[in-house]
């Protein structure tokens, strides 16, 4: 990467062009370090949650992570969640992402990590569609929370080569609703794209549905809402009630990861002593150990804590790319001393 006295930035732009044009890479790339994962080839310490008194929206997270492999990595993600940012005109979350040489323990490598998370979140969120849907067209696609993240689902979604036949948004803004029509219009093309007023009327109809929201306590109560054969995205991994989750058939990144911080997996696991109702993991399904589905009818929902090792993933694809574009910016002699 860099020589031990230096080390080379990645600011926002150089992610975004080095990200440009990538999906299939970068869905490549999650797929790879999930069996990676599970395979052992990963060191995955629990992230670190500062809170702060009397604020429960706003919270910023460390994720340390390392994964193996050919080239491995290894670092840590610091993000923070701030939904008022957005009534500031900026985004909700922020981040920064530190590389360290694996030979001298030094930080080598510096990005905005924002982008990164947003599109590792976005690129998962695409893998377990296409792998936990049935094949072919995906006939109605839900979108419930109107923000960065969904945007970025619907894009890597449109990156699978299955066809999608209609979107459907919801918002607990319905201004919001009603404008991101045109949010998606670069990614959707002419795919009918309507806002619903209930959320209700969304469960009933789409075939894939991703929650990406803000919500700190489940709302949704009623398993029987969903149609029968749905594939749930629960990426907020707060909007689902104890009683849905113990409904459904469940799919996760990591047993261990998700079932903390309150979750709505950690709440069915607190009612019910237990974590047998998680049926597997998706990298399990991937590798060929568990089917995609019990059953046709079954509610498959997908619940990634999101996992550092998703974000060195990108971080390592984004890094062969600067090598070969001799992208970013170079600070030398920035520790003291040789």
């Amino acid at each position: 990467m860099t020589t031990d006295n230096a080390v080379l930035v990645l600011c926002g732009p150089d992610v975004h062009a080095l990200l440009e044009g990538r999906n299939r890479e970068v869905i490549d790339a999650v797929r790879d370090a999930y069996v990676a994962h599970q395979a052992g080839k990963s060191c995955l310490p629990h992230s670190v949650f500062v809170r702060f008194p009397g604020r429960v929206k706003e919270r910023i997270i460390a994720l340390p992570a390392y994964l193996g492999g050919d080239d491995e990595i290894a670092g840590i993600k610091w993000i923070s969640s701030f939904p008022g940012n957005l009534e500031r005109g900026i985004s909700r979350a922020s981040a920064i992402m530190v590389l360290n040489s694996l030979e001298t323990g030094r930080p080598e490598v510096i990005l905005e990590g924002s982008l990164i998370s947003a599109a590792r979140t976005a690129a998962s969120a695409a893998l377990a569609a296409d792998v936990l849907h049935p094949a072919g067209d995906i006939d109605v696609l839900g979108i419930v929370g109107c923000g960065l993240i969904n945007r970025e689902i619907v894009r890597f979604v449109s990156s699978l080569g299955r066809q999608v036949g209609r979107i459907l948004v919801y918002d607990v803004d319905p201004q919001r609703a009603a404008h991101f029509a045109e949010v998606l219009a670069p990614f959707a093309g002419k795919i009918p794209v309507e806002a619903c007023t209930a959320l209700g009327d969304l469960m009933a109809r789409a075939h894939v549905i991703s929650f990406a929201t803000t919500a700190v306590e489940p709302t949704v109560s009623d398993i029987t809402a969903f149609r029968p054969g749905a594939t749930i995205l629960h990426i907020s991994l707060r909007d689902l009630m104890p009683e849905v989750v113990l409904g459904a058939d469940n799919v996760v990144d990591d047993v261990d990861h998700v079932m903390r911080a309150q979750t709505s997996l950690h709440l069915a696991e607190q009612k019910e002593g237990h974590r047998r109702f998680v049926r597997c993991t998706l990298a399990e399904i991937i590798n060929g150990s568990q089917p995609a589905r019990r059953d046709d009818k079954s509610i498959v929902v997908f619940s990634p804590f999101g996992l550092g090792i998703l974000d060195l993933a990108l971080a390592r694809l984004i890094m062969k790319h600067a090598r070969v574009l001799e992208q970013g910016i170079r600070i030398d002699r920035f520790f003291e001393g040789a």
